[in-house]
C-alpha cells in the first residue's frame, strides 16, 4: 500500500477500469471519412489507466445506436461515443442517447450560454440548426469544448464526444478529471529482425512462464526484410521487467538478437 493512502483509495487505484468506444456515422462505414479518433482515445485511456476493451461502429440509425449503447453500458465502466452531435438532420446521437436512457431531451440553457458568446464574437446568429447542438438529454453533465464551444455531455457512464478529431480531443481532455482510473497498463517492446514464424515457439514458451504478462507478436517489413516486434504488457512493472529480461536472454541464447 502507498504510505498515507486509505484502503479505499488504494483499492480504487489498483482496480481495473474498462471502457468501450462506439463510433457513430454512415461516413465511417462507407469509407468516406477515415476514423482518427480510435487511436487517440485508445492511447489517452491507456495513459490514464483505463482499458479500452471494445470498439463498435454503427450507422446514423437511432435504433442501432440505442441498441449498442444499452448493450455496452452495463458491461464497461465507461462508454465513449464519437460523432453525430452536429447541426444537421442526421446528427441524432443526443436524441438516441436520451432514448437509450428513457429520458427527455430539449434545449439546454447551460449549453446555449456556452455557445452564445462564441457566435456573437464571430457575428453569427444562433440559428435553429445551430441550436440543435444545444439539445441535451435530461440529467446530463456538459463537457466543455474550447474550440467551437458546443459542448459534449456525460450521462451516467456514457460520454458523448464530437466526431471531428480536434474537437473530440479537447472534449476528451476536458472530461478526463471526472473519470475514475485504475492501474496503468505498461508495455515493453523487443524488436527482432526475424520472421514471426521463427519466434512463435519461443514466445509461446515465454507466455507459459509468465501467464500474468500479455505477450503478442507484430510482424513488419522494413527495407524489404521481415521483422517482428514482440510486445509485453502488464500492470506490474516488476513482472514486466522480469519477463522482458528473460525473453531477451532466450532470444540471445538462440542467436536471434
Amino acid at each position: 500500500m502507498v504510505i498515507g493512502m486509505t484502503e479505499e483509495a488504494q483499492a480504487g487505484r489498483d482496480a481495473i477500469v474498462t471502457a468501450a468506444l462506439l463510433v457513430i456515422g454512415d461516413e465511417i462505414l462507407s469509407g468516406r471519412t477515415k476514423d482518427k479518433n480510435i487511436a487517440t482515445i485508445a492511447t489517452h485511456l491507456t495513459d490514464i489507466g483505463i482499458r479500452l476493451a471494445e470498439v463498435r461502429v454503427v450507422p446514423d440509425v437511432e435504433a442501432r445506436i440505442v441498441e449498442a449503447v444499452n448493450a455496452l453500458r452495463p458491461l464497461y465502466d465507461y462508454v465513449f461515443t464519437t460523432g453525430g452531435i452536429g447541426p444537421t438532420h442526421d446528427d441524432i446521437t443526443a436524441a438516441s442517447i436520451a432514448r437509450a436512457f428513457g429520458v427527455e431531451i430539449g434545449l439546454d440553457e447551460r449549453a446555449l450560454a456556452m455557445m452564445r458568446p462564441h457566435y456573437e464574437a464571430r457575428g453569427l446568429v444562433l440559428t435553429e440548426a445551430r441550436k440543435r447542438m444545444a439539445r441535451i438529454p435530461a440529467g446530463a453533465e456538459l463537457i466543455a469544448n474550447s474550440i467551437s464551444h458546443t459542448p459534449g455531455f456525460m450521462l451516467e457512464n456514457v460520454i458523448v464526444l464530437a466526431g471531428i478529431p480536434s474537437i473530440m480531443a479537447v472534449m476528451l481532455e476536458a472530461v478526463t478529471p471526472r473519470l475514475r482510473t485504475g492501474r496503468r497498463l505498461l508495455s515493453a517492446t523487443i524488436t527482432v529482425e526475424r520472421p514471426e514464424s521463427e519466434l512463435s515457439a519461443l514466445l509461446a514458451a515465454a507466455q507459459d512462464n509468465f501467464g500474468d504478462v500479455a505477450m503478442g507478436s507484430y510482424p513488419y517489413v522494413r527495407d524489404g526484410r521481415l521483422g517482428t516486434q514482440l510486445v509485453l504488457r502488464s500492470v506490474d512493472p516488476a513482472r514486466l521487467a522480469e519477463s522482458e529480461r528473460v525473453l531477451r536472454a532466450r532470444l540471445m541464447d538462440e542467436g536471434l538478437i
